[in-house]
């Protein structure tokens, strides 16, 4: 099997790249940072040699850099299995008051980025007539929170974006999954004054992942959310 997963290099791209590796998954990884995905292939393929890990520096929020990566992991790979639309940015604020362009930019990392990039991988899967598109949404894309802003609009777009394509693929056999985390350890949370205990892990999330694609063909884990134990922060 092949699968894309964006936003590769760290967090929750990261963990599930390497249960996939660990399931023999050949893997295509893209993220803005180039010496992180070099690491972890290194790691990937020193632990799995057996499959193939091919890294791309991609800013998935450029359209056409987008494009151009889906071009060369199909000529490359021959077929995509599982696309996993992971990337996104968090910009904090609201509304009235966060800076001009926060929007935008947000738009088009955590929805444009999923919308380009599975328009140019589904035909492949169509031909085929299977595959699995996995969305990483958010808490927020359900639940407004303080703070949250235009992350909050981009997310609950994604959610939609994600049913939509739910609806039109579900009789081409290809399935598509929404994952909703709640607050979950990253680079990002380092220096905040919380036990990491409060947080999830992104293994936790890749173990959800990896079991949305491991069900049998007659079934698809449509939606879920995965919170910490003792709820949102």
């Amino acid at each position: 099997m092949n699968a894309i997963i964006t936003g590769a290099s760290k967090g929750i791209g990261k963990a599930i790249a390497e249960i996939f590796a660990k399931n023999e998954i050949n893997l295509a990884l893209c993220a803005r940072g180039i010496e992180d995905l070099d690491k972890l292939r290194n790691s990937l393929v020193k632990d799995f040699p057996s499959i193939n890990v091919e890294i791309f520096q991609v800013d998935v929020s450029d359209k056409m850099e987008v494009l151009a990566f889906a071009e060369r992991v199909l000529k490359i790979f021959g077929k995509i299995d599982i696309l996993v639309n992971n990337a996104g940015v968090f910009l904090p604020g609201e509304i009235i008051h966060e800076e001009d362009g926060h929007l935008e930019k947000q738009i088009e990392t955590n929805l444009y980025s999923a919308y380009h990039l599975s328009r140019a991988i589904l035909p492949s899967m169509i031909k085929e007539g299977a595959g699995h598109v996995i969305n990483m949404c958010s808490i927020a894309s359900e639940i407004a929170y303080p703070n949250g802003g235009s992350y909050s609009i981009s997310k609950f777009a994604l959610l939609g974006f994600s049913k939509v394509l739910r609806e039109e693929l579900k009789d081409k056999n290809i399935r598509v999954s929404s994952i909703l985390p709640g607050a979950t350890w990253s680079n990002s949370w380092a220096g905040v004054d919380l036990p990491e205990s409060r947080l999830m892990q992104a293994s936790d999330i890749a173990k959800v992942v990896y079991t949305a694609i491991d069900l049998s063909d007659s079934a698809v884990l449509e939606d879920i959310t995965i919170r910490p134990q003792l709820g949102d922060l």
